[in-house]
């Protein structure tokens, strides 16, 4: 795949110096043909992006250019997943900032250029994103290469990644002026920003003379939100890594300021050392990160979506003639309760019928978009259960027999070196195969991508979600399906813990670590209370207009990032002198993980 065409420009300049704060992340999902994201973390930082111009929010953004993307997947029939480059030129696609910087790094000097995509706002507000680039003439020729792979290498390439991000990423916004009052670290990657301001705080006299007040007002800028109760998802990198990348003087300073954990350079552990506001991204989640963090104060902000990006074409329209305060302001989306739940069920089945023709075409397979029509689609990985579905393929047929009829539509990318995840997408493979029932259909669809993700949720008629508790910390591709008026199906964990109103937003299965146990109570969920419902369609189109009503109020990103305006970025001081104080109830800690 090759990108050519720009997608943005810069629009009139304006002071970025005036902007406030300052939002770091390894990926944001910015358009459909920009391969800058992978999945759910991307996808929720542009999805804060686009909240942040909606609202006017005093923000810029910083990530890398990721000139070969993620990567595009290639599914066999067997469902081996193979791998290609998702190349793209920015030269040609979106403007340049204009200025070099450099940052010392693995002993020698790396300049770095930068590409600015601008995030356009309802009211015409811009939150500029900047996106670092190592493929600058003069540099190592293997430094050339630092930003092409998102996500790609081994820990050494990775941690010269987030070497860039962090402390390229501050020196390029003092270069152009800009000196945020707060720097958001979206996930641990962005860390060494910490060390970044550390290095300007102190500058000419360098690292070794900071003080404790030196860190402490390092800490006052600092917010940091982890995003995930799994241990491989916190990078870890060995100190003598850290030595030969980041140089002596700043491993001196990281070992000094206690930011070593198990003797090796945790990102998790020093953004938690240099931040004064920490926060989880669910209730469920704030939790179990107060456990696995005891000695630091964990909040917790619910993730969100954006409204406009994920609801369909049909329900903005109908929206738009309906209620047309919900761009700006989505609590509107509560006056949904206003609209006829048949045209909310009439729309919903444009959204359905542009899906199948997608499958169609994708696929060559013509679905019946008046059988219940279930979606799972999501990163693989083993944690998220994808096959737990098919545990029992044989009661899986029964219930599909039984109705007139089940159709299954899966989509899912996994890590190019997670074998065990691959492993899970050919099981899927392996079991549509054994097939013999009509009335049951499973298809897997090759490269899950954010045109495939917004297709699915807006057309299937219930959203299954079966992660391993607590390991789903929050999960978004549920909230983009409510915004449609489509329930889910979902184990008690992440999010749903918050959206779950029994038989009105959709239905919860409780969890179990025995996947027998836990696949039993899957199909006793979908035929005793699912199947009967989607039998009654005036139940079930109220079901619809609840999702958007309920969960399409709450779980946006304008209410989110509202709350870390409010919460995070500009608390007022008792709250930041409240969030210092670390109060784990014992209580809540054993229990959170049953």
């Amino acid at each position: 795949m090759s990108l050519t065409s720009p997608v943005h420009s810069a629009s009139a300049p304006f002071d970025i110096s005036e902007r406030k704060i300052a939002y770091f992340s390894m990926e944001i999902a910015l358009a459909k043909t920009l391969p800058t994201y992978s999945g759910g973390l991307g996808m929720l930082a542009g999805d804060s992006l686009r909240s942040a111009a909606d609202t006017g929010v005093s923000l810029v953004a910083v990530s890398l250019v990721h000139r070969r993307g993620y990567f595009e997947q290639h599914l066999d029939a067997s469902g081996q997943q193979t791998e290609s480059d998702v190349v793209w030129s920015p030269e040609t696609t979106l403007p340049s900032v204009g200025k070099t910087i450099s940052i010392v790094m693995q002993g020698r000097e790396i300049k770095l250029c930068a590409w600015r995509f601008d995030v356009l706002g309802v009211t015409g507000h811009i939150i500029p994103v900047f996106l670092l680039d190592a493929d600058v003439e003069g540099n190592d020729p293997w430094d050339r290469r630092l930003t092409d792979h998102l996500y790609g290498g081994d820990t050494y390439y990775r941690l010269c990644q987030e070497a860039i991000l962090g402390l390229g990423g501050i020196h390029l916004l003092h270069a152009l002026g800009c000196q945020p009052e707060v720097c958001h670290m979206n996930e641990g990657h962005a860390a060494l920003l910490t060390i970044g301001l550390l290095e300007a705080r102190l500058a000419p006299a360098g690292l070794h003379t900071a003080t404790d007040a030196d860190a402490d007002a390092v800490k006052q800028q600092c917010v940091f939100t982890t995003h995930t109760p799994v241990p491989a998802g916190h990078d870890k990198f060995g100190t003598d890594q850290m030595m030969h990348v980041l140089g002596s003087e700043r491993a001196s300073i990281i070992e000094r300021f206690g930011c070593l954990h198990n003797e090796l350079l945790n990102m998790t552990y020093l953004a938690l050392r240099f931040s004064r506001y920490v926060n989880g991204v669910s209730m469920l989640h704030g939790q179990v990160s107060q456990q696995m963090f005891p000695e630091y104060r964990v909040h917790a902000i619910t993730n969100g979506v954006h409204a406009a990006t994920w609801i369909s074409q049909p329900f903005q329209e109908l929206l738009d003639k309906e209620i047309p305060a919900w761009r700006h302001d989505n609590q509107y989306l509560r006056s949904v309760y206003g609209i006829e739940p048949e045209v909310i069920d009439a729309t919903h089945a444009l959204g359905k019928q542009r899906l199948f023709e997608t499958v169609k075409q994708r696929a060559g397979v013509v679905l019946d978009p008046n059988i219940l029509t279930l979606g799972f689609a999501r990163r693989v990985a083993t944690y998220k259960r994808a096959n737990l579905l098919l545990h029992s393929l044989e009661r899986l047929v029964e219930i599909a027999n039984r109705i007139g009829g089940l159709q299954i539509l899966m989509a899912g990318k996994s890590h190019p070196a997670d074998n065990a995840g691959k492993g899970l997408i050919r099981d899927i493979f392996a079991a549509a195969a054994r097939l013999e029932s009509s009335k049951l259909r499973i298809l897997y669809l090759e490269n899950y991508d954010w045109e495939l993700g917004e297709q699915l949720t807006n057309g299937v008629d219930v959203w299954l979600n079966t992660p391993l508790r607590p390991y789903e910390a929050s999960g978004t591709s549920g909230m983009k399906a409510a915004m449609n008026g489509v329930p889910s199906l979902s184990v008690m964990d992440g999010w749903w813990v918050e959206g779950c109103a029994e038989n009105i937003t959709g239905w919860s299965i409780e969890n179990s670590e025995d996947e027998e146990i836990q696949a039993g109570r899957l199909y006793d969920k979908l035929e005793n209370a699912v199947v009967p419902l989607f039998a009654d369609k005036v139940r079930w189109a109220e079901m619809r207009r609840h999702c958007i009503a309920i969960n399409g109020t709450f779980f946006n990103t304008n209410r989110m990032l509202g709350q870390y305006v409010s919460n995070a970025y500009f608390p007022p001081s008792a709250s930041i002198a409240a969030s210092n104080q670390v109060v784990v109830n014992d209580e809540v800690s054993q229990t959170v993980l049953a």
